[in-house]
């Protein structure tokens, strides 16, 4: 069993729902060459991130993606 506080149930569930959120809101846009304009890593690094700052709802997830990897996902991609 693991005691780390990050991956309890609750906090696994936490992770499961911001996923599953950011991935409605970001994962199905595509650039005019139809590739992700964000990528499934980014993705899934804010939601641990989110989760292991210790936030315990959804709430600001989309405004904290557009702040810290919405820039990143751009400049890697040269725009």
């Amino acid at each position: 069993m693991i005691d780390d506080w990050r991956y309890n149930d609750q906090k696994l569930m936490l992770r499961e729902q911001v996923y599953s959120l950011l991935l409605c809101r970001f994962g199905h846009q595509l650039d005019t060459n139809g590739e992700p304009i964000y990528s499934m890593k980014s993705i899934t690094e804010c939601s641990h991130d989110w989760v292991s700052q210790g936030n315990i709802r959804c709430d600001g997830i989309v405004k904290y993606f557009e702040a810290y990897y919405t820039n990143k996902e751009l400049n890697a991609m040269g725009q």
